[in-house]
């Protein structure tokens, strides 16, 4: 009998089609997720090789990265370039038999949003995208990675991946979160201890009373965004809280299927006894609101602090790369953290665009007024999600408040669609990357929670939430 294992060497091992070496194995990839940006030169090669999908009905595919969020819906897509990624998506899909939310589909959204709430991705199960934060999915305990466009034409070729283990990494996160301190904050404290390549080569699995007692979209926030630490995959154990999300879900399992699945997933946690390569422990009341200051997300200070001083730093190398961030983001050292003016809030992207996070958002913003210079908008992360906020009056709080309300879409978490920040603007963000140009050519983005964006949105410079009463 094999020893205690744990939950990723359980999900891999069960999915292990032959081991290669020490340390690769041939895995089984029960969904495949794809999008309009990193699949045309997979689908390229398949037509070029004369192959077709082994799995067609296992795949899903999704236009969110290009498509324009302007508040009416429309299918124009103003670049040129854009237009042809999401004509040529509905191509491969129509000839290779896959399934496509394209932008008029009432079900379109981030492919990580959409999967999600449409019970796509289930515990215990393998999900591969070409889209790094596929580890999104580990908050329901199924192992989600990113992967290339070459291994995306192997996966909708065969089904299968060569996959090298990692090593396993156990976050746990004891005690109560604070008032005003939300999951987006537990993964920026852990991103701030271990580092932007504290993860390299590893799968993280988050535990602890605090981790528990989050809701499942905090637990994707969390997932998604371990990604900047340098994971390949993440997980938490599936309990009550994951049966109650995926129950009545569209694709989820039904009626005696469902009390199967439910049997089986409830050993989907590692065994007591089982060994991590590496531990890290939070108190989760030692975390404050934090935001960054930098060009990494690894840049993290509280919001009542300061930008640090690169002369106190003593690494050489470290030094050089903080100076560079402050040059870029047009800051000196010791400035306090809320006297920093912003110029744009935006609240969105997979880590931050689900229905919880619009109604923490929404919470300090009810009966307040975005500050007069800033421009100020939500994108939801789904259609779905703009439907229940619709239909929740969030809408008539973030337009009567002074913030656009969009369309889904990634938006201005990448730039790669008509969302951008003007060189120089400065923007107070919930998504997940705030490296040199991410959000537009020289625009500075500041990562922080949904609430944290809002009250910065509020006061027109970065801000504690904890000095705005929530309202409802």
């Amino acid at each position: 009998m094999p020893g205690p294992r744990t939950l990723y060497d359980k999900i891999v091992d069960d999915h292990t089609v032959r081991v290669l070496d020490r340390f690769h194995v041939l895995l089984y990839v029960d969904r495949h997720i794809l999008n309009e940006y990193t699949s045309p030169q997979a689908f390229s090669g398949l037509r070029q090789a004369g192959r077709r999908a082994w799995r067609p009905e296992a795949a899903l595919a999704v236009v969110d990265h290009v498509n324009p969020t302007a508040p009416r819906r429309t299918a124009d897509v103003p670049d040129p370039s854009a237009a042809r990624q999401v004509s040529y998506l509905a191509e491969n899909c129509r000839d290779f038999g896959i399934e496509l939310f394209d932008i008029l589909d009432p079900r379109q959204g981030i492919e990580h949003v959409v999967v999600p709430e449409q019970g796509i991705a289930l515990p215990g199960m393998v999900v591969a995208c070409g889209d790094s934060h596929t580890t999104t999915y580990g908050a329901l305990g199924a192992l989600g990675f990113g992967v290339g466009t070459s291994e995306v034409e192997h996966v909708l070729a065969t089904q299968t991946l060569v996959y090298e283990r990692l090593k396993t990494l156990r976050v746990t996160v004891e005690g109560r979160l604070p008032p005003g301190v939300a999951a987006k904050d537990i993964v920026m404290a852990v991103i701030g201890r271990i580092g932007a390549a504290g993860a390299t080569g590893y799968a993280v699995e988050f535990a602890g009373a605090a981790i528990a007692a989050l809701d499942v979209a905090g637990r994707m926030t969390i997932c998604n965004m371990i990604v900047e630490a340098g994971a390949r995959g993440a997980l938490v154990a599936p309990d009550v809280a994951v049966l109650h999300y995926l129950q009545d879900r569209p694709r989820a399992p039904r009626g005696t299927l469902w009390d199967r699945a439910v049997a089986d997933w409830r050993s989907l946690r590692s065994d007591p006894g089982a060994t991590f390569d590496a531990e890290l422990a939070l108190d989760a009341a030692a975390i404050a609101p934090l935001v960054t200051w930098g060009t990494s997300p690894e840049h993290v200070v509280g919001i009542a602090g300061r930008v640090p001083d690169p002369a106190q730093e003593a690494d050489p190398v470290r030094r050089r790369g903080m100076q560079r961030a402050l040059d870029y983001m047009g800051l000196a050292p010791g400035t306090a953290m809320e006297h920093i003016p912003i110029d744009r809030a935006f609240i969105g992207s997979c880590t931050n665009s689900r229905i919880e996070d619009l109604r923490a958002a929404a919470a300090v913003l009810r009966g307040r007024r975005v500050a007069p210079h800033v421009r100020a908008m939500i994108v939801p992360g789904s259609s779905q999600v703009r439907r229940d906020a619709e239909a929740e009056g969030l809408d008539r709080v973030f337009v009567e408040a002074g913030f656009e309300w969009r369309q889904s879409g990634c938006s201005m978490c990448l730039a790669m669609n008509d969302d951008m920040l003007d060189p120089g603007e400065r923007c107070a963000s919930s998504t997940n990357r705030n490296f040199e140009g991410r959000q537009g050519r020289g625009g500075r983005t500041h990562l922080m929670s949904p609430a944290m964006v809002a009250a910065a949105a509020i006061a027109g410079h970065l801000a504690d939430v904890r000095l705005f009463p929530q309202q409802g």
